[in-house]
C-alpha cells in the first residue's frame, strides 16, 4: 500500500507560478515511479508529468512541457511539481500517482498507475 497526499495548489494569476508537493508513505518510495495528472471540470483526467524511480527520466505532456518541472526526493519521498508561467488552461484538480508497473515512469495512462492521491486545486485566472 502506497499513501500520498498532494499540498501547495491555489490560485495564481496567468504568468504566476505554484509548487505543488505530494508527500508518500508506505512502500519503499524508490521502487516505483511517481507522476502527476489533472481533471479539469468536464473533462477526463489527463497526464501531466512522470519521473522514474531514481528520478532519472522524466516524461511530459507536450502541453507543459519547458514550463513545469517534476522532481522527487527519495530521502524525504516527497516529489514536487513546479509549474511556471500558469495559463487559464491549466486550471485542474493535480493528483499525484504512484505506478509500480512502469518504474522508470514512461506510463503515461491512467491504467498504468497503481495508487492516487486525493488532489489538489489549481486555479489560474486571466
Amino acid at each position: 500500500q502506497v499513501q500520498l497526499v498532494e499540498s501547495g495548489g491555489g490560485l495564481v494569476q496567468a504568468g504566476g507560478s505554484l509548487r505543488l508537493s505530494c508527500a508518500a508513505s508506505g512502500r519503499t518510495f524508490s521502487s516505483y515511479a511517481m507522476g502527476w495528472f489533472r481533471q479539469a471540470p468536464g473533462k477526463e483526467r489527463e497526464f501531466v508529468v512522470a519521473v522514474g524511480w531514481n528520478g532519472g527520466n522524466t516524461y511530459y505532456a507536450d502541453s507543459v512541457k519547458g514550463r513545469f518541472t517534476i522532481s522527487r526526493d527519495n530521502a524525504k519521498n516527497t516529489v514536487d511539481l513546479q509549474m511556471n508561467s500558469l495559463k487559464p488552461e491549466d486550471t485542474a484538480v493535480y493528483y499525484c500517482a504512484a505506478s509500480f508497473r512502469q518504474p522508470f515512469g514512461s506510463g503515461r495512462s491512467r491504467s498504468e498507475y497503481d495508487y492516487w492521491g486525493q488532489g489538489t486545486q489549481v486555479t489560474v485566472s486571466s
